[in-house]
């Protein structure tokens, strides 16, 4: 990186606005991820969209959480397919914050529309929630790629930790808000469906609302680059450009050796956490068939001690190295799955949840923090585009595994079985990764002119 481009990166590195800015983004989305893709629609789904018997299609009926693991490995492919090539545009032109703010408001718009739909609603219910997860995920692209420019060097661990600590709260006060709406849906005279409706709108409107003040803060770095055409506004050809630069980033990252390896190893690893996130709540109600209203408590408990389990994960890895902080939470995962094997009542998921809260904020934000310090820093949405590949990938075959092992055993417990493997593999892979060396790479090598 030239001494000119460092220049540029400085005025937003350690800014405390801009890192306030950055962080509120996560409040604001955490809404939409807690209250309806992991806690009320999946619930609502099985409960009130998909008929009792399943739904066809074609000769074959399918049950709702089989179609659940369906529908988010959908929404995880087509982000697998864009994110690169917009990663590479974004950074070329530093439009990070315009991809950020559009991808967050079409996630938004098919959020709201969501609670609009009723009993029977399968395929409008299906494509609403592919794009909002599409909006959601895509958007944290370009949220995640602002890391590495906004934190100073050596303070990865405690930016990352501080964003995941405000979603965890952002979402767990709306959630809790929406949940005493449903708790009492009789006072305030709705139905309980009705009540879900209105908490999934809520949360919508929180992630869209609170989202502007990102907007207000958030300020994106200009890193000069040689050619005239850049930065600005993307122009005409800007697609195969794209293309250009993540052709000719592949062609270079094999010298990333460590860097590759962190992915492998994310990758497996990861497979376990995404599919625990998006089935936890269907294992819930239907492989232990738990009430409602103890879910969404149990949710509720996870986001409470999520805040403080990032954190915590964080002052860890500022002692032990961030690698191995890593590793603590795989084996307490793995600890967690075969804990939810065994269990069958409302309050043995209720401790799942404390646990799962405390390993899920630590095990996320490090993750991040480990790989912003490890990418070269005049390519961030570029290579966070992988990271998030990578990420959303690993949420393709990890629900569909898991749907596929529910749909030919009939059990969601054999499903859960397959999960473990992916953490005992992630930490073999995670052990060979060298920071030190992967830190070092990130200097030696140009990827663009």
């Amino acid at each position: 990186m030239t001494q000119e481009k460092q220049l540029l990166l400085t005025p937003v590195r350690g800014d405390k606005k801009v890192i306030f800015g950055w962080a509120v983004y996560d409040w604001a989305n955490s809404a939409y991820i807690t209250t309806i893709a992991v806690a009320i629609l999946p619930m609502y789904f099985a409960g009130v969209i998909v008929p009792a018997e399943g739904f066809r299609i074609g000769s074959t009926v399918f049950a709702a959480e089989t179609l659940w693991g369906f529908m988010v490995s959908a929404a995880a492919f087509i982000v697998f397919v864009m994110a690169p090539v917009l990663g590479a545009i974004a950074d070329f032109y530093s439009v990070k914050k315009r991809f950020l703010f559009s991808l967050c408001y079409l996630g938004v718009a098919a959020a709201a529309l969501i609670p609009l739909c009723g009993a029977g609603d399968v395929w409008p219910v299906i494509f609403l929630f592919v794009i909002s997860q599409v909006g959601f995920v895509g958007a944290n692209v370009f949220y995640d790629a602002f890391l590495p420019q906004i934190a100073k060097p050596g303070q990865e661990d405690r930016v990352s930790s501080k964003g995941f600590s405000y979603g965890y709260a952002g979402g767990g006060l709306q959630f809790a808000c929406a949940l005493l709406l449903i708790a009492f849906h009789d006072h305030f005279g709705l139905t309980e469906s009705g009540a879900a409706r209105i908490g999934m709108l809520t949360a919508a409107l929180w992630w869209g609302g609170f989202a502007l003040v990102t907007v207000r803060f958030l300020r994106e770095p200009q890193i000069a680059r040689q050619s005239p055409a850049a930065p600005g506004r993307p122009r005409p050809g800007c697609i195969v450009l794209g293309f250009s630069r993540v052709w000719k980033t592949m062609l270079q990252v094999g010298k990333l050796k460590h860097l590759v390896l962190f992915l492998a190893a994310f990758l497996v690893y990861n497979e376990g956490i995404q599919t625990v996130i998006q089935m936890a709540t269907m294992y819930g109600k239907q492989e232990l068939k738990l009430p409602s209203t103890a879910l969404m408590i149990t949710l509720l408990l996870v986001q409470i001690v999520g805040i403080f389990g990032a954190l915590i994960f964080s002052w860890i890895a500022g002692r032990t190295g961030t690698k191995k902080a890593v590793m603590l939470t795989l084996g307490i995962w793995s600890g967690v799955v075969i804990y939810a094997y065994f269990i069958h009542t409302a309050s043995e998921y209720f401790i799942l949840g404390g646990v799962v809260g405390l390993v899920l904020g630590g095990s996320q934000a490090i993750s991040r923090s480990l790989y912003a310090s490890m990418i070269p820093e005049d390519s961030p949405a570029e290579f966070f585009a992988f990271y998030s590949v990578v990420n959303k990938f690993s949420a393709v075959w990890g629900p569909f595994i898991f749907a596929l092992i529910r749909h030919w055993t009939g059990s969601s417990r054999n499903a859960l079985l397959s999960v473990i493997v992916f953490f005992i593999l992630g930490i073999l892979l995670l052990s060979l990764v060298d920071e030190k060396k992967a830190r070092s790479a990130r200097h030696d090598i140009v990827l663009h002119d």
